[in-house]
């Protein structure tokens, strides 16, 4: 599945440049409809270390109303989080009616990083897929829209990025044993990976793969994607397009943060 994805997907600076300040226009006015209207919205990212997940969620959130939406960056469970039904502190998480709702990371990683790293049996993993989505399911069922996004990059490219951000003193400490010793499971991680995407696939929650080697084309395409389920959600109460001027694009404060983005990152 995932060596039939075309890494070579490219964007320029200047097209992406071009488009941002209407994309997040228009996700602004997005955000703001679905508030009203009390339509929840989850988004998901899951995908490589140093594929992009972060500067992609920075993007987005760049320009939303702070009021409208959360973020939650998943970590391992803590102690007393192992004392209940595992997906429980996914469940404190969910959006309130008309929130938007963030994941880096999620309950996706028993089937990726607990199941690889071997922190948790087969039986357990493999009963993990029935629960997501059974979870997934009662969500949407109760009108919450999810978006997944897996960012993918190639071996190699997750190689070299790793060597960049070494090279930089300022940047170096993002990289760890620990980022190395998954990149050395590559190939575990692509078994694992193309089994959830498999077997949690569904019309009602479903997975957009993400060519991420250019990080331009992969944030249009994670924000081209997150308006137009927006749209469809919304429906007849979706706002309007606006048309935006090109000046736009020479907004200072909004110029200087594209240029902070530039800098890739993990």
């Amino acid at each position: 599945m995932l060596e039939n994805i075309n890494l070579g997907v490219t964007l320029s600076r200047e097209d992406y440049k071009r488009t941002l300040p209407g994309l997040q226009r228009r996700l602004y006015d997005l955000e703001k409809a679905c508030w009203d209207e009390g339509a929840s919205t989850i988004v998901v990212f899951e995908g490589w270390d140093a594929a992009g997940k972060g500067t992609t969620i920075a993007t987005i959130t760049q320009r939303l109303d702070a009021r409208g939406f959360k973020l939650y960056p998943i970590v391992p469970p803590r102690t007393y989080e192992q004392q209940r039904p595992w997906l429980w502190r996914f469940w404190l998480k969910v959006p309130n009616r008309g929130e938007m709702v963030i994941f880096d990371r999620s309950w996706y990683g028993r089937v990726l990083g607990e199941r690889v790293e071997g922190t948790v049996s087969a039986t357990v993993w493999q009963d993990a897929f029935r629960d997501i989505v059974e979870f997934e399911r009662m969500l949407t069922d109760d009108g919450t829209t999810i978006l997944k996004f897996f960012l993918h990059i190639s071996k190699k490219e997750q190689k070299r990025r790793f060597r960049s951000i070494e090279a930089d003193p300022l940047e170096s400490w993002r990289v760890s044993e620990d980022d190395w010793a998954r990149h050395k499971q590559y190939d575990e991680y692509v078994v694992a990976i193309e089994e959830m995407l498999e077997r949690t696939e569904s019309e009602f929650a479903p997975w957009t793969i993400v060519e991420a080697t250019s990080k331009w084309h992969a944030r249009r395409k994670v924000m081209d994607t997150l308006i137009g389920a927006m749209e469809k959600r919304l429906g007849a109460k979706a706002p309007p397009p606006t048309e935006y001027a090109e000046d736009s694009v020479k907004d200072a404060d909004l110029r200087e943060a594209m240029e902070a983005l530039a800098g890739g990152g993990l």
